[in-house]
């Protein structure tokens, strides 16, 4: 690939706000300089150079949970095929990478599952957005905040199963969805942590005192905070509770303004700080197509004006994108637009020890880019030094 200069009026690293601001990408894919306009070096200067007056060059975003999008469901079907198709269509959305939310009926359809995905992960090169791993929500949540999932696929905690699936995954699975109350679930955490998996605590129903103990010990991590966990009161503080009350928590945010009303998203943030939040999506299969009726895990739902329902009534992931997501938490947080910048990005790389090469602009990490319009819609997603998506 060849050298380049791509400049806009302003460029979020995200640990500083550059106006007109460059970025000097080699003929690697990485990133050789980051800086204003008038210190570009001498070196840099005749290379062809790309222009975005008016827009914003921010880093590619991360997406830790989702389930698929455009008819495409991770863990069903065709997985090799639905995975390359998703990389593409998903670029529109400044997906620099994204890890498969996945989850099955039982031990042994998973294991398999994973072993395909990673198969692909070793061997494929992928036109799009890069997968990144594997997020296992399930099956060791409590069937009491099921949220989506059939009850039927879900268990006790079970190091052995869970020994299996980390075997199979061969370093790619990054994160697993665990309610910390059940039966053998901080042990099953602590060897999480000891294999660099992160432990995440959600769809649970654990009181303030048992999750403010998770929190403390080896999860790291929370799932869709407010969602499919035990609710504030004030007698019961709850999970969420728990959360805010944490130092060193992450906790995911949907912010679609459907799963999290935009006041709860602004009393997060009061509660958390910046580099606490990460933005997710939850996208589910029928994300990105027309309302109607589709599948998700199992189970039927209808989407209709971006809201996802279970015929039992219960939402049942998202369908927002996460450059949507980033707009909508700028939109209703007290924090700056680079601090928000940094929930999508350089947060989630490094909650899965992936910020060594993504999350920020700077020398030497992929040059993994996006540029962004006012309104949040994407001009331009370079991946690794490659564009995957140009609007228009």
């Amino acid at each position: 690939m060849s050298e380049k200069v791509l400049q806009a009026s302003e460029v979020i690293t995200p640990f500083e706000s550059l106006k007109d601001g460059m970025v000097w990408v080699n003929g690697d894919g990485r990133i050789a300089w980051v800086g204003k306009a008038s210190a570009l070096p001498e070196a840099a200067k005749g290379l062809p150079r790309e222009e975005y007056p008016g827009k914003r060059l921010l880093p590619g975003l991360i997406d830790i949970h989702l389930h698929g999008g455009f008819g495409i469901y991770f863990g069903e079907g065709d997985l090799s095929g639905g995975l390359h198709a998703y990389s593409e269509k998903i670029a529109f959305s400044g997906l620099a990478g994204f890890l498969l939310s996945v989850a099955a009926p039982t031990a042994d359809e998973l294991v398999e599952i994973i072993k395909t995905y990673v198969r692909l992960f070793e061997n494929d090169v992928f036109a799009g957005s890069t997968p990144l791993g594997l997020h296992l929500e399930g099956p060791f949540l409590n069937p009491e905040k099921k949220g989506a999932f059939d009850e039927h696929w879900l268990r006790i905690p079970d190091l052995k199963e869970a020994q299996a699936f980390l075997e199979a995954g061969k370093g790619w699975i990054k994160q697993i969805t665990i309610a910390p109350e059940l039966p053998n679930a901080p042990e099953l955490a602590a060897y999480l942590r000891a294999n660099n998996v992160v432990a995440a605590m959600g769809h649970t129903n654990a009181t303030y005192e048992c999750a403010s103990a998770a929190l403390r010990g080896d999860f790291r991590h929370v799932t869709h905070t407010f969602n499919a966990q035990r609710t504030f009161t004030q007698r019961e503080p709850g999970v969420f509770g728990a959360v805010m009350d944490s130092d060193d928590v992450t906790a995911e945010l949907i912010c679609d303004t459907i799963h999290v009303h935009p006041g709860a998203i602004k009393m997060a943030a009061r509660c958390l700080r910046p580099e606490q939040i990460v933005l997710i999506t939850d996208a589910i299969g029928g994300a990105h197509l027309p309302d109607g009726v589709y599948g998700s895990l199992g189970q039927r739902v209808t989407i209709k004006d971006g809201l996802v329902l279970l015929d039992s009534g219960t939402i049942a992931g998202s369908t927002v994108a996460l450059n949507r997501a980033l707009h909508n938490a700028a939109q209703h947080m007290e924090y700056n637009y680079r601090q928000v910048v940094r929930m999508a990005s350089y947060n989630p790389a490094k909650l899965l020890g992936l910020d060594k090469n993504y999350g920020s602009i700077s020398a030497g990490k992929l040059a993994s880019v996006i540029v962004v319009e006012a309104g949040g819609d994407v001009v331009m997603n370079l991946v690794e030094g490659k564009i995957v998506y140009q609007k228009g």
